[in-house]
């Protein structure tokens, strides 16, 4: 009698989630038969929303998502049924929503005098004009291992597209020239409506109730197990003509060592990294913890698997150089309406039709962004929620005289202030939860191709790396679709599925979309 495969997933973020749905819809894999590992106390990885109105809900980042790209999660979500909705997928909850509430952001930049900037004009010379050009058509095998300053001019740095680029992203200069690229090509429809993020949709609510919840409701209905408070410390290989192959895993559950052996036609599925490893919170009265990969270990099982064994890659690329790849974000609770009344009317956007404000002028480059309410399950009336981040958290603040690193929740709520020209009395009621994430934009890092692995590596048999940190041809990181794609990717692969992953829209291969980049870049 034949053996049903077994899967083991180790990490409980949206790629573990989205393979274990794939195998069961695509891949005849029983779902009592897949098991998910998960060391924190919940599953969802960087999708993450927590807390609760008395305490301060949490959020450690937020995720852009457009219905013109992400075809592998729309694709997906097509498939899991809306908690709140019954008949009704995901997806179509979700376009329902955006179809009622139109993103079209009226204050996008604004600078030290509290002027909302005209940003219809990208502000570009000629020269940033033709060295955006040479960028963009650049091989990768060309751009391998360089960074955006090796391009680029340090005035392109300066006009209103870097500034609303950069934050609508996370972009930094220093970061990876071949991401950037790829991010130019991937969102060439953005480009000609990048001052109003008309081209961005968003979830109900946050993405761990959105997309987090649903996906996870409907895996344990098909009998997915998913264990958390359970780290896996090793994965036992062996190779043999030249095949590698996984053959137990070691891990800690309650205190516990366990050993699990996997059977021949067990399929193992790795996150390997993490953006927000070692984040850490602080209060309204104290800054966040200066964690690194040593106090939590995050990156360590990477680091084994790939020592002597380059196929796996090089962690060594994304996590040495944390003052290069972090940045802080804050969640603010409010219990009256005062600092969103102010917002809107300053905005001209109503809660949940804008976009990120971005403070250009500011030291820490911070910026804010009001989401529809309620935007967590459950959130009472008369509790707003809303979200910001800076992605220079290590200079001093033009308002508060420290880094915004050492600042509690309350000095980075008179900062904002500061910006917006508000009395801090809008501010009365409100609980700001700051969070340090060491290495959120650690996937930009300038990089080689070898430096990360392929879903399934070759010569690997039943082992596929499942995250941000893989390589994945013309698709960018830091987005839902990326962990979803590599998903999909390392599923049909290792399942032999006879299904097409679906393909990136080459958008930026239709002449309408080059036609009104190229009007943007001369407006």
């Amino acid at each position: 009698m034949h053996t049903p495969i077994k899967a083991y997933l180790v990490g409980g973020g949206i790629g573990s989630l989205a393979a274990a749905a794939f195998m069961i819809r695509d891949g005849g894999v029983s779902g009592a038969d897949i098991t998910i590992f998960e060391a924190m106390a919940i599953a969802g990885g960087s999708l993450d929303g927590g807390g609760n109105p008395t305490d301060g809900y949490t959020l450690r980042g937020g995720r852009m998502l457009t219905t013109d790209n992400y075809e592998c999660t729309w694709e997906l979500f097509k498939s899991i049924p809306s908690l709140e909705h019954p008949g009704r997928s995901v997806y179509e909850e979700t376009i329902a929503f955006n179809e009622k509430h139109v993103s079209h952001s009226m204050a996008r930049l604004v600078d030290r005098n509290r002027f909302k900037l005209d940003v219809k004009s990208m502000g570009f010379s000629m020269t940033d004009r033709l060295e955006l050009l040479r960028l963009s058509e650049a091989s990768e095998d060309v751009l391998d291992g360089s960074a955006i300053t090796d391009w680029l001019s340090p005035a392109f740095f300066e006009t209103k597209f870097w500034f609303m680029w950069a934050t609508t992203f996370a972009f930094q200069p220093w970061h990876s020239a071949v991401e950037f690229k790829r991010y130019l090509h991937r969102f060439m429809m953005e480009f000609s409506r990048i001052e109003t993020l008309a081209g961005v949709k968003r979830t109900v609510y946050n993405q761990y109730d959105s997309l987090v919840r649903p996906l996870q409701h409907w895996l344990q209905q098909q009998g997915v197990r998913v264990l958390t408070g359970c780290k896996v410390e090793d994965i036992e290989l062996k190779e043999h003509d030249g095949v590698t192959m996984a053959t137990a895993l070691q891990c800690v559950r309650d205190g516990a060592s366990e050993r699990l052996e996997l059977g021949p036609d067990d399929l193992l599925f790795f996150q390997n990294g993490s953006m927000t490893d070692a984040a850490s919170y602080g209060s309204m009265s104290s800054a966040p913890p200066k964690l690194s990969k040593r106090d939590s270990g995050g990156w360590t099982l990477w680091e084994k698997l790939a020592a002597g064994r380059p196929q796996f890659g090089n962690p060594a690329a994304f996590n040495s150089s944390i003052p290069e790849s972090w940045w802080e974000s804050f969640t603010v609770t409010l219990h009256d309406s005062a600092f969103f009344d102010r917002m809107e009317k300053f905005s001209g956007n109503s809660a949940g039709t804008g976009g990120l404000v971005t403070f250009k002028d500011s030291n820490w480059f911070m910026s804010i962004v009001l989401a529809h309410q309620p935007h967590f399950a459950g959130q009472p009336e008369g509790v707003q929620v809303f979200w910001g981040y800076a992605l220079h958290p290590d200079r001093i603040g033009n308002f508060v005289a420290k880094p915004m690193a050492d600042c509690s929740g309350e000095e980075i709520l008179r900062e904002l202030c500061g910006h917006l020209n508000f009395d801090y009395e809008v501010m009365a009621k409100a609980n700001c939860i700051p969070c340090r994430m060491p290495y959120i934009t650690s996937m930009f890092m300038p990089r080689v191709k070898s430096d990360r692995p392929l879903p399934v590596p070759a010569n690997t048999r039943n082992l596929a790396f499942v995250s941000q940190f893989v390589e994945v041809a013309d698709d960018v990181v830091f987005t839902v679709e990326y962990s979803v794609r590599a998903a999909q990717m390392a599923v049909y692969q290792l399942l032999k599925v006879e299904r097409e992953v679906p393909p990136v829209h080459a958008h930026d291969h239709a002449l309408k979309v080059k036609f009104d980049a190229l009007v943007k870049a001369f407006q």
